[in-house]
């Protein structure tokens, strides 16, 4: 697993819960160092040890933190970085949804070896949408969820999301779009201002 993503776990455990936490998951996973490096590469064992290790620690389900991991991606200021390659994809939420299936791509741009899960948008006639992912790791749809809940905010849309489970590899993820200007949403500028 890329460290990328590894990093990305520790960081979400460390902002939201707090050093301790993550130094308490860090000894029940046996990591053997205290954090990773975001340029390597780890087994992907390993990153199974931190997920459980953090649910016995948290004492919370995999679904949960994995969901909760999908909203920190988006909305902590840690991680400005990604929400900004996520609002590339459109001005609106339903333009994000349909630019989906080339966030793999876009983010191998800025990390060529980075294993995002492939993404799959089946649009129904009834305005709802399912997106399947192709599962890189276990509950990769939970943090589909919780990214996309948290991107629906910053679009300003009201959406309900569901979980549909994992099938031959894919979990699939049903999108409802109730309103797509429920709110204001966060500001987005294409370019940045000066520092």
């Amino acid at each position: 697993m890329h460290g990328l993503i590894n990093r990305s776990i520790q960081c979400f455990l460390r902002d939201t819960y707090g050093s301790a936490v993550w130094d308490a998951v860090a000894r029940e996973a046996q990591l053997g160092f205290s954090g990773f490096e975001a340029m390597l590469t780890y087994d992907s064992g390993l990153t199974e040890r931190v997920i459980t290790a953090a649910c016995t620690v948290l004492g919370r389900s995999r679904e949960s933190i994995l969901e909760d991991l999908g909203t920190y991606l988006v909305s902590h200021r840690n991680v400005e970085a990604v929400r900004r390659l996520l609002r590339f994809g459109g001005v609106t939420f339903a333009d994000f949804l349909n630019s989906l299936e080339d966030l793999p791509e876009r983010g191998r741009l800025a990390v060529p070896d980075l294993d995002i899960p492939d993404l799959v948008l089946i649009e129904g006639a009834d305005g709802t949408a399912l997106l399947k992912a192709r599962a890189t790791m276990p509950g990769v749809g939970h943090v589909a969820v919780g990214l996309l809940r948290a991107m629906a905010d910053d679009y300003g849309a009201l959406v309900v999301l569901d979980h549909l489970g994992a099938h031959d590899g894919w979990e699939t993820v049903s999108i409802r779009i109730l309103d797509r200007a429920w709110t204001a949403g966060r500001r987005f500028e294409l370019a940045r201002g000066a520092a």
